[in-house]
């Protein structure tokens, strides 16, 4: 039987989908809803680009920069969850009830299912989360420069909650009875060792396109310049418009081989990472396109060579 959560990421994939679909094939864009769908799907360089906005829309807007709330969210939210799971695992330390029914609830049957390495893939899964949303916090606060851009008040609550229910996700792929972790580095099998590598390699490419779109706005001596956009090149940039996307895809991914690539619920959360970050990859590139005549025709949207 289906847990809630799979169900969760299920709707949430197929609603991404639906929007990227409508996007792709040119759905109409004139009229209230679907003035309010594009202001639901666009935020930051893709919104701005649309002309003058009704007042009631903009009323709904924050600013983009406050994506590094996300971060300092998912720091806080999944540092405490990583912490329960050390103790657990080390200490003998049962989770809190609350979190126990909590994880029962929308987890399902898999919280009574014990499949010998789950601890394991579940503590690097979380550790990796982990460091991944405080590469991202640091990059946010020093390295990236924001415009005036803005975000839909609802893209940013599904923001937040994103990263509290992405933590939750991994802690429901741990049995109940979680087990002393005295043996826990005996369960290491090749599909750790190699999504560890996927993600490392994922994530130098990814910081490296945020720092190339970071420098497009500032001097060689680091200080800012402007807040204009440009075409960025360098790097994964040669072949995509959207590679630091491109990239968020390859580092889930990389915690789906992680977890073995039989886990049905992580994959469902790896399917809305895919429908959303293509959804923003496809606007990114249009606004790319309608802006630079000279942008280069060879460049995809957001996989290289297909898409």
């Amino acid at each position: 039987m289906a847990s809630a959560l799979s169900a969760f990421w299920l709707l949430l994939a197929a609603a991404f989908l639906a929007a990227l679909l409508l996007e792709l094939l040119q759905a109409p864009r004139a009229g209230l809803g679907a003035g309010l769908f594009q202001d639901l799907i666009r935020y930051g360089k893709t919104k701005s680009g649309r002309g003058q906005r009704p007042a009631w829309l903009r009323f709904l807007d924050v600013p983009k920069r406050w994506f590094s709330h996300f971060y300092i969210l998912s720091v806080v939210w999944n540092g405490f969850l990583l912490l329960l799971l050390i103790q657990a695992l080390f200490l003998s330390r049962p989770f809190p009830i609350w979190l126990q029914d909590l994880l029962s609830a929308i987890g399902g049957a898999s919280q009574n299912q014990d499949v010998g390495d789950k601890h394991l893939s579940a503590l690097l899964v979380l550790m990796l989360l982990w460091l991944h949303s405080f590469r991202r916090l640091i990059e946010c606060l020093y390295v990236s420069v924001f415009s005036s851009g803005v975000i839909h008040i609802v893209q940013y609550c599904l923001g937040l909650g994103y990263y509290i229910v992405i933590g939750l996700t991994v802690l429901c792929q741990v049995p109940a009875n979680v087990s002393n972790g005295k043996d826990l580095f005996m369960q290491i099998c090749w599909y750790h060792i190699l999504g560890i590598m996927m993600y490392i390699w994922a994530s130098v490419h990814q910081h490296r396109c945020h720092v190339i779109l970071a420098n497009l706005r500032k001097s060689k001596s680091g200080k800012v310049v402007s807040l204009n956009h440009s075409i960025p090149f360098g790097d994964w940039f040669e072949r995509v418009s959207c590679p630091h996307y491109f990239a968020e895809l390859l580092i889930y991914v990389a915690l789906a081989t992680i977890f073995g690539f039989q886990n049905l619920t992580w994959w469902l959360a790896v399917m809305f990472v895919l429908f959303n970050q293509a959804l923003a990859a496809v606007l990114c590139h249009e606004f790319y396109v309608n802006n630079f005549s000279c942008y280069p025709t060879h460049r995809k949207a957001f996989i290289p060579f297909l898409f």
